[in-house]
C-alpha cells in the first residue's frame, strides 16, 4: 500500500456520519486492494508513481467563491457549483451562486446535500458504481461534499442541470453526485470539471434511470497541467430507458475516467460518444464497461482520440453480454489519430459474449495525419497550423455534431479548435 493510500485509510477511519455503514463496506474492500503497478491489468499503461507519496492538504469549506463559471451561450443551465470539491451554491447561468435552500428549482426537480440524512436513502449510494474501482472506493470513504438530484416520475425538466467543479488550488478533494431519474421522466445533466493546478481530486456520479425515462448526459473532464484527476460516471438503465451520453476529456499529468453502463431492464438503449484530446506530454485514460444483463438491450459506443507529441492515451472498452441477454445489439468502435510518432496510444476493445442470439461488433484503429492531405491544404494557401486544426476537427466533428444540444456543440467547437492549437508540435 502506498503512503498516500495509507493516509486515505487513516482519514477514512475517522469519518463518522450517517453514511458510515456504506463507507465501512467500501473501506473493507479498499483494504483488500493492492496498489496498482504495471502488472495490474486495469492500470497497465497508467503509472501512479507521482501519487504514491504525495501529500496535499484537504480542500477547506468554500465560501462565496469568486471564480468565474464558464458560460455556455444559449444554454440557460441551472448550475450547481463546486470549488475544489466543496459546494459553493446554485447559480442561474451568468449569475452569482446562492445557497441551495434559496434556489428556485424547476417543477419536478428536487436537490439536497449528500449528507442530508433526512432526504437521502442509503440504498441510492453505490447502486450503479461497481465496487472494483480503486479511486471509486477512495471517493466512497472520503466524499462528504455532494448532491442528490431527483427528477420526479413523469416530470420533464427542460432546463439543463450542470454540476461544475473548478480545481483552483493545490489541494486534495472528493465529491459525489447521485442522480435518480423517475419513471417516465426526462432530463439533461452535465458534469463539467476543469482546472490545471497541482491537485488530486476524485469526482464520481451515479445515475439510476427508471423505466421509460430519458437522460441526456455530458461529462466534460477538461483538466490539464499538473492535475491528477480520477472520476467516473455510472448508469443503471431500467426497462425501456434511453441514455444519450457524450464524454469529452483532456489530458493532464494523470486523468482517469471510468464509465459503466448496466442494462438492468429490457429494451433499454444507450448511446455513448467519447472524444479525448491530448497536448504534448499529457496522459488520459478512459475505461468503459457495458454490462448487458437482460435481453433486448442496445448499445452504440464510439470513441475518438487525438494524441500530441510524447502524450499517452489509454482506451479500454468492454462489452459483456450475459447468458440471459439474448437479442442484444451492441457495437464498439475506437479510432485514434497520432500527431507525431512520439505519441503513444494503447487501445483495447473487448467483447465477452455468453448469449448465442446477439449482434455485436467491435474495432479499433490508430493512424497518423496524412501528409498528402496536409500538403494539399498548404498548397491552397492555408498555413500549416490552420490546416492541422481543420484536419483534426474533421476527425471528431461527426461526434460533436451528434450532440443532441446544439448550444453545447456550438460552444464546444471553438474550445476544441483552441485545444488543437495547444496540441500542435512546435
Amino acid at each position: 500500500m502506498s503512503e498516500w493510500l495509507a493516509s486515505v485509510v487513516d482519514r477514512a477511519e475517522r469519518v463518522d456520519d450517517w453514511l458510515s455503514p456504506a463507507r465501512q463496506q467500501a473501506l473493507q474492500r479498499l483494504l483488500e486492494q493492492r496498489w496498482p503497478t504495471r502488472r495490474t491489468e486495469a492500470w497497465r499503461y497508467t503509472s501512479l508513481h507521482t501519487l504514491e507519496k504525495l501529500q496535499l492538504p484537504l480542500a477547506s469549506a468554500a465560501e462565496n467563491s469568486t471564480s468565474e463559471i464558464p458560460v455556455i451561450d444559449g444554454l440557460q443551465s441551472l448550475d450547481f457549483v463546486f470549488e475544489n470539491g466543496q459546494f459553493v451554491g446554485v447559480a442561474e447561468a451568468g449569475h452569482k451562486p446562492q445557497p441551495l435552500e434559496q434556489a428556485r428549482l424547476p417543477n419536478g426537480l428536487s436537490v439536497h446535500a449528500l449528507l442530508d440524512s433526512a432526504n437521502t436513502e442509503l440504498s441510492a449510494f453505490n447502486k450503479a458504481k461497481p465496487s472494483h474501482h480503486l479511486f471509486g472506493l477512495v471517493n466512497d470513504v472520503l466524499a462528504q461534499q455532494g448532491l442528490v438530484i431527483h427528477i420526479k416520475a413523469g416530470a420533464t425538466v427542460a432546463q439543463p442541470i450542470r454540476v461544475v467543479n473548478r480545481l483552483s488550488a493545490d489541494v486534495e478533494s472528493h465529491h459525489r453526485v447521485l442522480v435518480v431519474v423517475g419513471e417516465g421522466a426526462k432530463a439533461t445533466v452535465i458534469e463539467h470539471g476543469f482546472g490545471s493546478c497541482a491537485s488530486v481530486s476524485t469526482a464520481f456520479a451515479e445515475f439510476t434511470l427508471a423505466a421509460n425515462s430519458q437522460l441526456e448526459h455530458y461529462r466534460f473532464a477538461l483538466h490539464g497541467g499538473e492535475a491528477q484527476f480520477f472520476g467516473g460516471s455510472h448508469f443503471n438503465l431500467g426497462e425501456h430507458a434511453r441514455l444519450n451520453s457524450t464524454v469529452v476529456g483532456y489530458g493532464s499529468q494523470i486523468s482517469r475516467l471510468d464509465i459503466d453502463l448496466n442494462h438492468v431492464g429490457e429494451h433499454a438503449y444507450a448511446k455513448m460518444n467519447a472524444v479525448y484530446l491530448l497536448a504534448p506530454k499529457e496522459h488520459f485514460d478512459l475505461h468503459t464497461s457495458i454490462e448487458h444483463m437482460v435481453p433486448n438491450g442496445t448499445t452504440e459506443e464510439n470513441a475518438r482520440g487525438i494524441v500530441g507529441d510524447k502524450a499517452r492515451a489509454v482506451f479500454n472498452g468492454r462489452i459483456h453480454i450475459h447468458r440471459d441477454a439474448q437479442k442484444t445489439l451492441a457495437e464498439l468502435n475506437n479510432r485514434n489519430l497520432l500527431l507525431s510518432r512520439g505519441g503513444h496510444i494503447a487501445t483495447k476493445p473487448e467483447l465477452e459474449i455468453y448469449a448465442d442470439d446477439v449482434q455485436c461488433a467491435h474495432g479499433a484503429t490508430v493512424a497518423e495525419i496524412a501528409e498528402k492531405e496536409l500538403y494539399y491544404l498548404q498548397t491552397r494557401g492555408i498555413p500549416r497550423s490552420q490546416a492541422l486544426v481543420m484536419l483534426n476537427f474533421g476527425f471528431i466533428q461527426e461526434l460533436v455534431n451528434q450532440m443532441p444540444n446544439k448550444a453545447i456543440s456550438e460552444w464546444l467547437a471553438p474550445q476544441l479548435r483552441e485545444r488543437f492549437t495547444a496540441m500542435e508540435q512546435k
